[in-house]
């Protein structure tokens, strides 16, 4: 019988000083150990949170989309890896971003709701996300007001977004990819250097601020009531910094949780084909840590940015969403969307292990999936019709076992949805960008 040997895709072939990095080969597929990672038995933390998790590309829409509508409406195949929490979770079709113009500006749009070309002159204009206002309400309490993740670190670019958050005047909030600075930024303890590096770094941006907002005020006599106004929303911005600053400095000094590593693959690379399933659920574990530890209430992981990310096995993620319709992309692309729905699934697995209170972690933990565009029958790349999920948040009030169906042509907005998980998280708010109103049957 002959020997399967596996290799690892770090492998490389060195010769005359070039170094090739060997393609992505079945072989290779066999190397990607899964996590043993354990949840915790039970969290003191009785708090609302709120996490929203984004896929690009949309979905292969035909096997996504449940076959009935309203309560214990069956799962469709590829929300089949989700059954033991088919009453923990509610599948939403029909929704869309009237506003957006569809494409992959998806994520961009998915958390704001915005019309990105409303404002004239401007080629891109965006607003605050829906977690930014509920992190207003919690971040006060907790060392990070929210946390932003993707398999991207920064902003990246107008339209291909590498965040899902916006601060108040729509400004891109830089997200982090790597699971080993992650972790030390959530748990590790500052040594006395770090300690002192970081006030020298609070105090210049204060003399910085005070800087700024004092020629602001000298400026502002000298203007009109147009400029007026737009000096007083950078005004808003520079105030709201500062209020950031002065909260890290009144947490430098309270420890860290003390959460070993143990278990945690922090090495994964999230732009390794071969440790998408490792990077993805890390990543997930440091959410529920960060949830576990109340060190925040409000997560935004974007899995992979638009035109980008990778199947379970390699797979050309972006490719296969232009699928024109082609009977065999898209089963390639239900296979890529099973891969992401089992990854959720593994992480509700951990909320619902963890007992908190006269419940679980699940219970106040709502959960957002989904992406911000739909690749259709002939991959068209719409903003109607968006694949969304609800999962958890039952002592918040949200209402599942279900299939919300609208018509995607006459639907409520998106916007109607995100006003209802911000409502249930703590948000007093009534309105959010074009929402007429919360979501009916959610709640």
């Amino acid at each position: 019988m002959a020997t399967q040997h596996t290799l690892s895709r770090r492998h490389m072939l060195r010769g005359a000083g070039v170094s090739l990095a060997l393609p992505l080969l079945d072989c290779m597929r066999a190397t990607a150990a899964p996590s043993t990672f354990a949840p915790w038995p039970k969290s003191a933390v009785v708090q609302p949170r709120l996490l929203c998790c984004y896929v690009p590309n949309g979905v292969n829409i035909l096997e996504w989309l449940p076959p009935e509508a309203g309560k214990a409406a069956p799962l469709s195949p590829t929300l089949e890896p989700l059954a033991a929490h088919h009453h923990q979770l509610s599948v939403i079709s029909g929704l869309g971003h009237p506003a957006s113009q569809g494409g992959h500006s998806g994520a961009d749009t998915w958390l704001t709701a915005a019309d990105l070309t409303a404002k004239p002159g401007a080629d891109y204009t965006n607003s605050q996300s829906i977690d930014q206002l509920v992190a207003a309400v919690h971040g006060p309490r907790t060392r990070f007001p929210s946390l932003q993740l993707s398999d991207q670190s920064g902003t990246g670019a107008a339209g291909h977004s590498h965040t899902l958050s916006f601060d108040a005047s729509g400004t891109p909030l830089p997200a982090e990819n790597s699971p080993r600075r992650l972790f030390e930024r959530l748990f590790v303890k500052d040594t006395a250097a770090d300690r002192d590096a970081t006030l020298a770094r609070y105090a210049e941006r204060r003399s910085i601020l005070d800087a700024v907002l004092g020629e602001a005020k000298a400026l502002n006599r000298k203007l009109g009531a147009a400029d007026r106004r737009k000096l007083e929303e950078y005004m808003g911005s520079v105030r709201a910094t500062e209020q950031s600053v002065e909260r890290l400095q009144a947490w430098i000094d309270r420890p860290k949780p003390e959460v070993p590593e143990t278990d945690l693959q922090l090495g994964s690379q999230p732009g390794n084909a071969h440790d998408r399933p490792m990077w993805i659920d890390v990543m997930l574990e440091l959410c529920y840590l960060a949830f576990l530890t109340d060190s925040t209430r409000v997560i935004a992981f974007e899995w992979s940015r638009e035109a980008g990310g990778f199947g379970g096995g390699g797979e050309n993620h972006h490719e296969l969403s232009h699928h024109g319709g082609d009977a065999g992309m898209l089963a390639k692309l239900a296979v890529i969307d099973r891969f992401h729905v089992s990854r959720l699934a593994r992480f509700l697995d951990l909320l619902t292990a963890t007992e908190e209170a006269d419940g679980t972690m699940l219970d106040r933990t709502a959960v957002l999936y989904g992406s911000g565009m739909n690749s259709g029958t002939g991959g068209e790349h719409s903003p109607k019709n968006l694949p969304l999920l609800v999962a958890g948040g039952s002592q918040l009030g949200l209402r599942h076992h279900q299939h919300l169906a609208f018509d995607e042509d006459a639907h409520p907005p998106m916007a109607n949805l995100l006003l209802t998980l911000a409502q249930a998280t703590g948000c007093e708010i009534d309105t959010f960008a074009d929402a007429t109103g919360t979501l009916t049957g959610l709640t």
